[in-house]
């Protein structure tokens, strides 16, 4: 009967790393790694279905004003917005800024016959 043989495993590439030396500042900041804002569980105050509003979340549609369709209650509230582009969206409400109600003339048919 053949003996077995020994199985050799590889070093782990990480067992070459030394931990930091003591007095240095150890933690290091990762550009790719997420954030998170612990701000946007209570939500933007005063928004209603309807109002106009800026997004300012990063993303597709930053920056764009929008209408409120839906206000969606929960851990994160947030809502259902329709863009200038005719595009839907959910964001949540911290990252919705309301916008001044423009005054509009009022409009007299009477006026235009």
């Amino acid at each position: 009967m053949a003996r077995k043989r020994k199985v050799n495993y590889p070093v782990a590439k990480t067992a070459t790393k030394r931990a930091p030396a003591p007095g240095t500042d150890a933690s290091i900041v990762r550009p790719n790694l997420a954030t998170i804002d612990l701000t946007a569980g209570a939500g933007r105050a005063g928004l209603t279905v309807g109002d106009r509003v800026r997004i300012e979340a990063a993303g597709l549609y930053s920056g764009e004003t929008a209408v409120i369709e839906r206000l969606i209650g929960g851990v994160i509230p947030a809502a259902l917005v329709r863009t200038e582009a005719d595009r839907t969206r959910r964001v949540r409400t911290i990252d919705l800024v309301p916008l001044k109600s423009e005054s509009r003339p009022p409009t007299d048919t009477a006026a235009a016959e």
